[in-house]
Formats: structure tokens, sequence, C-alpha cells
């Protein structure tokens, strides 16, 4: 957690990270997103779920099995997790959906879109690295800006996740971008911060 100095923050960052990570993981990029986000607080929840593909770290839902379905159920398994902490950290600070972005790397990216495309009011935005779209059938009742950002050379999420992801927002009328980092693994770079430091600084108003 990282709140402003002074002044109660007027706005919200929540960082989801990936698998086998913790809270503390995305911690690293807040100071470049600070930058451009005064009066911003930065919160970066444990995934619910130890990590049963290592000996350490978080997930939001197991991959053992990696079947749609079988993510599918495990990202709706943690989306009530995720839920219940955006809903007790907008009250603790006094806000709404609009003052809200969320961010996500890998399986973090994953538990953003889900969830904030299925919050009954639109949040601020959406900004995904590395991730990809799970189940983007009819249940979608929002429709906030999304960056989605991935490397060509991703070797855990296949780089054909972002053009697919894409396509399924579009066709549900979801405003969203794509920044594709050429040569990149799974990991963020300097180029997609600076477009995630850019987007949010946008939505976040």
């Amino acid at each position: 957690m990282v709140h402003p100095k002074g002044a109660a923050p007027k706005r919200l960052v929540v960082l989801l990270h990936g698998l086998g990570a913790d809270g503390n993981d995305l911690f690293g990029i807040v100071p470049a997103l600070a930058r451009a986000l005064p009066e911003t607080a930065f919160f970066a929840p444990d995934a619910p779920y130890p990590c049963d593909m290592g000996p350490y770290g978080r997930q939001w839902f197991s991959l053992q099995t990696r079947t749609m379905a079988a993510v599918e159920a495990g990202v709706r398994g943690a989306a009530a997790v995720l839920d219940g902490f955006i809903e007790e950290t907008l009250k603790s600070l006094g806000l709404d959906e609009s003052n809200l972005a969320l961010v996500g790397f890998s399986q973090g990216t994953m538990m953003a879109l889900y969830v904030g495309l299925r919050r009954a009011k639109a949040m601020a935005g959406i900004l995904g690295y590395s991730g990809r779209l799970v189940g983007e059938g009819g249940e979608i009742r929002s429709k906030p800006p999304v960056l989605l950002v991935h490397g060509t050379l991703d070797q855990v999420v296949p780089p054909e996740s972002l053009p697919e992801a894409a396509a399924a927002l579009e066709a549900r009328g979801v405003p969203v971008e794509v920044l594709v980092r050429p040569g990149l693994g799974h990991a963020i770079d300097e180029e997609g911060l600076r477009a995630g430091r850019d987007f949010l600084a946008r939505v976040l108003v």
C-alpha cells in the first residue's frame, strides 16, 4: 500500500500480480506511475491462494489444469475475493469506480479484465501486461477503456493472446488500445511502462 503524502487520495490504482509472486512484486513500477498520478493511492493485494506450482508466492487460481474451462472456473472463483477487496478499499478511501484503475500482470491481467468488465459501474480504466482475456461471453456489464501490452517473445502467455483479446473486446464495444513490444519476453519494459503511465494519467482525471 502506498498513500500519497498530504491530503486524502483522489484516485486508486490496484495492482494485481502474476502467478508465484505476491503483492510486493509490482510495487517496483509504482514510482514511475506515481510521477504522473498525484494524489493517488496504490494498493497491491496478495492473491488469495498459495502457489501450487512452486515453493513460495501466491496465485489467483491454479494452472495445474490449463483447459479454458478450468481457467475460467478459477478466475470466476477468485473474482469474488477481488471484488470484495475493491469494494472495501473504495469505501475506506471514500472513492468510487470513476476514481479506480486496475493494473495487472499475467494472471493479474486475467483477473483485472474479468472483474473490471463485470462490475455494474465502469471504472476509469484497465491496464494489462502479458495477459489474456478469459470468459469474454455475455456477462460483461461495463466497458471501461483498456490498454493491453504484450511482448512478441513471451513464452509464458502466448503473444497471440493480445490480438485475440483486443478483437473480442472490440466486438463487445469495449474501447481498447494495444501495444506490441518486439523482442520482449514475459515482462514489463520501459516503453510499456511509459505507455501504461500515460494511459492511467489520461483515464484517471
